[in-house]
């Protein structure tokens, strides 16, 4: 049962990051490599997925999620709909 939770969790989370990460530009282009981090973190979610390691996954989106907002905050993105992480 929590297996399955943590899997829509994941999936729903997935389909977000997606979206969010489409809609984020870099403010200053000599920290371009930062978004590098992000895609890692999404790419690493998958990974953990496709070997089933749910707990991984799911952590792995967790730190994408952040990179981005914590970027946002500090000013080096910013989303193309000039909101903030959702």
């Amino acid at each position: 049962m929590l297996e399955e939770e943590l899997e829509q969790e994941i999936d729903k989370w997935t389909q977000r990051i997606h979206v969010k990460r489409k809609t984020v530009v870099v403010l200053d282009q000599a920290q371009e490599h930062l978004l590098n981090n992000i895609d890692a973190y999404i790419a690493d979610s998958k990974h953990f997925l496709e070997k089933k390691d749910m707990i991984r996954s799911f952590e792995a989106l967790v730190w994408a999620w952040s990179w981005i907002e914590i970027l946002e905050e500090l000013g080096v993105l910013m989303s193309k709909t000039g909101t903030h992480a959702e």
